[in-house]
C-alpha cells in the first residue's frame, strides 16, 4: 500500500468505519426488532434465535476466507464486493414473505459481511503502521460499535413502530451505497507479498463445526435427544478433523502457530466471552422489556440507551489507554464491571426494579466499551503485517463465534425454563441462569484479561512473531530460488 497523507489516512479510516457501522447498526436495530418479526412471523424462540445467528454463522464460518482471499487477490476489491452483497442482501430481508426466507436471506447478508470487517481491519493495520496511531484508529474503530448501540435501538424503535420491522433494513442502502462510491474513489489496493492458498477442506471443516454446534445447542430444548447427540458428535468430529488437518498444510486456513502467542490466544477467547455476553444480554432485553413489560419498540430502546452511552463513551478511551499503556487495564475494568452486570441482574432481580435495571445496563455499556480495543489491537500488533487480515479475521471470527453461542446458549436456557408458559409468568425466573452465564463470561474476561497481558504473555508473542517471520522469510527464499535461471 502506498504511503498516504494524514488527511487521505483519516479519511481511509471513515471508510472502514462505515462498513461497520452499518453491520453494527443491523445487529443492535434487529434485537429491538425481534417481538414485532416473532408476532407478524408467528416465530418460537427458536425461530428468533435463527434469524441472529443464521447471520454470525455464517459470517463466522467465511471470515478467515475472505481475509486471506482479500490478502491474496486485493483487500479493495474484496470490500467493495463485500459492500455490493450486504446491501443486496439487505433489500432482500426487507422482501422476507416468512420466517425461512428471512433466515435464508440473513445469510446472503452474512455472505456480504464476511467480506467487510476483517478486511477494513486489515486496511486499516496496513493503512496505520505507527503503534500508536494504529491503537487510536483501532479506538475509533470501537466508538463506531459505540454509535451503532446507542443509535440502532433509538433508530430501530421508531422505524418499528412507525413504518414496520421491514423498515430496519433500509438503512442500509444509503449507507452501503456512500461507502461504496468512497471506496472507489479513495481507498488504495493493497494485498499481501505473499498470502495463502486457498484451504476447502479446512473451510468445509469449520464450516460443519459451526453449524452443527449450532444446531445443536439451539434445537436442543424441542428435538430429540438422539438428534441433538448427531450433531453434537459432527462439531467434535470436525474440531478433531481441524486439529488433525491444520498443522500439516503448508498454508492452512486457521493458522495454529497465531495461538502460541499467549496475548493472541487470550484475545481470542476474550472475544468468544465478550461477544457471547453481548449478544445474550441484548436478546434477554429485548423479549424482557417488550414480552414481560409490555414497552413498544422505542421506550424499549430508550431503555438501552445508557449502556450504549456507555459504551460509545468508553470504546475511544479504551484505545488512548491501549495505545498508551497497553490492554491490561481496559481489561481488568472490562471483566469487573461485566461480570458486576450479570450477578446484578441473576443474583438481586436487577429485572424487577427500575434503578437496578439502568445501573446493571449502565456497568454492561461500560464494560463492554473498554473490551473491544485490546481485543482487536493484541490480535493484529503481534503478527507479521503480510499476514495481518488472516490475524484480523481470526479476531473477528471469534467475535462471531461468541455472538452465535451467546445467543444459542442463552436463548436454549430461556426455553427450556419458559416451555410453553407465558413470558410474563415465568421470564424473570427462567432468565436468571442465563444471567448467571452473562457472570461468567465477564469473569472469563477479567482473568484472561489477567493472565495473558503480563510480561510472560508479551514474551511468547514476542517468540511467536520471531518464527512466524523467520518462516516466512525462508518462504521467500525459497520462491526466490525455484525463479531464479538456472
Amino acid at each position: 500500500m502506498p504511503e498516504l497523507t494524514p488527511r487521505r489516512r483519516l479519511l481511509v479510516l471513515a471508510i472502514c468505519c462505515m462498513s461497520l457501522l452499518i453491520v453494527s447498526l443491523d445487529n443492535t436495530v434487529l434485537n429491538v426488532a425481534l417481538p414485532s418479526m416473532q408476532k407478524e412471523l408467528h416465530a418460537s424462540v427458536a425461530g428468533l434465535q435463527w434469524t441472529i445467528d443464521a447471520y454470525t454463522l455464517v459470517l463466522a464460518s467465511l471470515l478467515m476466507l475472505a481475509g486471506s482471499t482479500a490478502d491474496r487477490i486485493g483487500r479493495r476489491r474484496i470490500f467493495k464486493a463485500g459492500l455490493v452483497i450486504f446491501t443486496i442482501g439487505s433489500v432482500l430481508c426487507s422482501l422476507a414473505p416468512n420466517l425461512e426466507s428471512l433466515i435464508a436471506f440473513r445469510m446472503v447478508q452474512a455472505v456480504g459481511g464476511s467480506m467487510l470487517n476483517p478486511v477494513a481491519m486489515s486496511i486499516i493495520t496496513n493503512t496505520f503502521t505507527d503503534p500508536r496511531e494504529r491503537a487510536r484508529a483501532i479506538g475509533a474503530w470501537g466508538a463506531v460499535v459505540g454509535i451503532s448501540m446507542a443509535a440502532g435501538p433509538l433508530v430501530g424503535g421508531l422505524l418499528v413502530d412507525s413504518v414496520g420491522w421491514r423498515s430496519i433494513f433500509w438503512i442500509n442502502l444509503p449507507v452501503g451505497l456512500a461507502a461504496l462510491l468512497l471506496t472507489w474513489r479513495y481507498v488504495p489496493e493493497s494485498r499481501a507479498p505473499k498470502a495463502r492458498r486457498p484451504d476447502p477442506v479446512g473451510q468445509l471443516l469449520v464450516i460443519a463445526l459451526l453449524g452443527s454446534l449450532t444446531y445443536a445447542i439451539i434445537e436442543a430444548p424441542g428435538s430429540a435427544v438422539a438428534r441433538t447427540a448427531v450433531f453434537g458428535a459432527i462439531a467434535v468430529a470436525a474440531l478433531l478433523g481441524i486439529l488433525w488437518y491444520e498443522p500439516r498444510r503448508a498454508e492452512p486456513l486457521i493458522d495454529l502457530r497465531f495461538f502460541r502467542s499467549a496475548p493472541f490466544s487470550g484475545a481470542t477467547v476474550i472475544a468468544v466471552s465478550a461477544f457471547a455476553a453481548l449478544s445474550g444480554f441484548l436478546f434477554l432485553s429485548t423479549l424482557y422489556l417488550q414480552n414481560v413489560r409490555g414497552l413498544d419498540a422505542l421506550h424499549a430502546g430508550l431503555w438501552m440507551l445508557p449502556m450504549a452511552a456507555m459504551c460509545f463513551v468508553c470504546a475511544p478511551l479504551s484505545g488512548r489507554l491501549v495505545g498508551n499503556r497497553g490492554p491490561r487495564l481496559s481489561l481488568l475494568v472490562a471483566g469487573i464491571t461485566m461480570t458486576a452486570s450479570g450477578v446484578l441482574f441473576a443474583g438481586f432481580e436487577g429485572e424487577t426494579s427500575n434503578v437496578s435495571l439502568v445501573i446493571g445496563y449502565v456497568l454492561f455499556g461500560l464494560g463492554f466499551g473498554f473490551v473491544n480495543a485490546p481485543i482487536t489491537n493484541t490480535a493484529v500488533s503481534g503478527m507479521p503485517r503480510t499476514q495481518a487480515g488472516v490475524a484480523a479475521a481470526v479476531a473477528s471470527t471469534s467475535r462471531q463465534i461468541g455472538g452465535t453461542l451467546g445467543v444459542a446458549v442463552i436463548g436454549a436456557v430461556l426455553a427450556s425454563g419458559v416451555g410453553a408458559s407465558a413470558y410474563r409468568d415465568t421470564f424473570v425466573e427462567a432468565a436468571r441462569p442465563a444471567w448467571w452465564i452473562i457472570a461468567g463470561c465477564g469473569l472469563a474476561v477479567l482473568v484472561l484479561g489477567a493472565l495473558t497481558s503480563g510480561r510472560w504473555a508479551r514474551g511468547t508473542a514476542e517468540r511467536t512473531a520471531r518464527r512466524l517471520e523467520s518462516v516466512e522469510v525462508k518462504d521467500a527464499v525459497g520462491v526466490r530460488a525455484q525463479d531464479a535461471p538456472a
